[in-house]
């Protein structure tokens, strides 16, 4: 039925979507705080997901079921720090920027400092990270090479981005919007300078 279905018009965003999970094992929650600002706490999981997502609906969660206990399970405590599983989903080829197949899921144990950010905890584990001037995180690990929360417009087939693998967020605020939001917030600080300048003149 997949196979069969009709193309469908793809709007919306490619970047990183961030996610936490607690020490109790519970599904993914999409994060309401930027990487460097969540703080995870010891025994806790963060994910990171590439993909297109078209809507603040539509949040693409990491794939897999990897917790805390099957990640860190090589990694003791040790006074002083804590240990975050950090699980990383590149994708799919729909989701690439150039449609090939991305680097394979994996997950990491990272042992950082007690206060240590869900940011530091990445690159802690997953070097290099590339951020925008507006602190956007754009790449994990060098992935993608280019582009950072590009808007898409094109015609996907349905069966090539699968939603029926429990994967998609249900009423979580997508990033998409926190995107969209940013970008009004750079052109009316830009409309105030221009504003502000144009009074001095006068």
């Amino acid at each position: 039925m997949l196979g069969g279905a009709p193309a469908q018009a793809a709007d919306g965003y490619r970047y990183w979507s961030f996610w936490q999970r607690g020490g109790d094992g519970g599904g993914w929650t999409y994060s309401t705080q930027g990487p460097s600002s969540a703080r995870p706490g010891d025994g806790d999981t963060i994910g990171f997901r590439f993909a297109v997502s078209e809507d603040s609906d539509d949040a693409t969660r990491p794939r897999g079921t990897a917790d805390f206990a099957a990640v860190c399970a090589g990694t003791p405590a040790k006074d002083g720090t804590k240990r975050v599983a950090v699980v990383l989903d590149f994708g799919t080829a729909a989701d690439a920027p150039d449609h090939r197949t991305p680097p394979a899921p994996r997950t990491e144990c990272a042992r950082v400092g007690e206060d240590a950010s869900a940011g530091e905890a990445l690159a802690a584990v997953a070097k290099p990270l590339r951020y925008n001037s507006a602190a956007l995180l754009c790449a994990i690990a060098g992935y993608p090479e280019s582009g950072c929360g590009d808007k898409v417009s094109s015609s996907v087939d349905a069966h090539a981005v699968p939603k029926s693998d429990g994967d998609k967020a249900d009423g979580d605020s997508g990033p998409s919007a926190g995107l969209i939001g940013g970008l009004v917030a750079v052109v009316l600080l830009g409309a105030a300078a221009v504003w502000q300048a144009r009074r001095r003149r006068a």
